[in-house]
């Protein structure tokens, strides 16, 4: 007789919605037995009763249950591959020379854990199918770079058991564990540093649906407030990439006699395009207009003039992703970490 611990249910339960996934511990639960003997019975070890590994296997096949092989992999100690999603609305997002630098770090993380990287880029009207990287076994986990406005769905899919650590924003209902830069601080420096630089009319270049970008604008007000400034609406340019539209937007607000002496940008790639707007249009940076974009991308020292830019640490922030994917994975409680963020002062705000 089978011990009360292997003991199964008497009623088969209902096959699951095709939008369900069953872990392992789902079929332990129902079954009223501990995971390994459900890992051992699925795997046809001899050690378990065979009445209870046709019983167990018959549970799982009703279930629609599949053993997810990378999980099998990390059991075994084999080499793990590790998702790496890029969240972008344009192919642009993917070249940006930060995520790049974000990417590196995250690779030269893996790499000294011995694990592989598997890339792909998801626009808005991806956003659903990348969940099926992990579920179809092809990765033990998923780095997420950006969260766009997907931020309810990532909650959706964490909840699901997924193992995901996202580079972001921390929202304060977020269920995923976020690696991000402080984001309300950067803001904060970059509009103190325009303030005691003399500058009263500071335009806003990013568009604030996002979560890190509205945080970034959040410090940036605070700043201007304490500083006895008001931030003037007309001055929020909401993109964040496309040359085109920015070149366009600077040119707008130029011909119609809008003044502005300042502009934060909220990436440092927008920022190089509209010191290169203003140049164009006679304006020169920083005697006339000064600039402070975000990032701190290498690029920012080989420009003239050189880039005033908010620093985030990629090296550290890779190799903290990583470190709480390999905590994920070793079932061990997680917490998001915020890094610091600090202002690099150069020629765009100095005269």
């Amino acid at each position: 007789m089978a011990s009360r611990k292997e003991r199964l249910p008497t009623d088969t339960p209902q096959t699951p919605k095709s939008n369900d996934r069953y872990q392992m511990a789902d079929l332990a639960r129902l079954a009223g037995v501990s995971t390994s003997t459900v890992s051992r019975a699925l795997a046809d070890n001899p050690l378990i009763k065979e009445a209870t590994r046709q019983k167990i296997q018959a549970l799982a096949q009703s279930l629609n249950y599949q053993v997810n092989q990378s999980a099998a992999s990390l059991r075994k100690r084999d080499i793990p591959t590790m998702g790496l999603v890029i969240m972008g609305e344009s192919k642009q997002s993917i070249s940006d020379p930060f995520i790049l630098s974000l990417v590196g770090h995250i690779a030269d993380a893996l790499d000294e854990l011995d694990m592989n990287m598997l890339i792909t880029r998801v626009t808005p009207d991806r956003a659903k199918n990348f969940a099926a990287l992990y579920e179809t076994g092809q990765v033990a986990g998923l780095l997420i770079i950006g969260q766009l406005t997907n931020h309810s769905q990532l909650n959706e899919l964490y909840d699901r058991g997924t193992p995901m650590v996202v580079w972001g924003a921390r929202m304060p209902d977020s269920h995923y564990p976020v690696v991000g830069g402080d984001n309300f601080q950067g803001g904060l420096l970059a509009g103190q540093h325009l303030a005691q630089a003399g500058c009263k009319r500071v335009a806003f270049l990013g568009d604030i649906k996002h979560p890190e970008v509205q945080l970034r604008h959040a410090g940036f007000v605070r700043a201007l407030t304490d500083a006895g400034q008001s931030f003037d609406p007309r001055l929020h340019m909401p993109l964040l990439f496309g040359d085109t539209a920015l070149r366009a937007a600077i040119g707008q607000w130029i011909d119609q006699k809008i003044e502005f002496d300042g502009v934060f940008a909220t990436s440092d790639v927008a920022a190089l395009t509209i010191i290169a707007a203003l140049q164009e249009r006679g304006l020169k940076v920083p005697r006339d207009v000064k600039v402070v974009g975000y990032d701190d991308i290498p690029l920012s020292t080989h420009i003239h003039p050189t880039l005033t830019s908010i620093r985030q640490p990629t090296e550290l922030a890779g190799r903290a992703m990583v470190t709480l994917m390999r905590q994920r994975l070793q079932n061990t409680d997680v917490n998001s970490i915020t890094l610091p963020t600090t202002l690099v002062a150069r020629e765009s705000t100095l005269l």
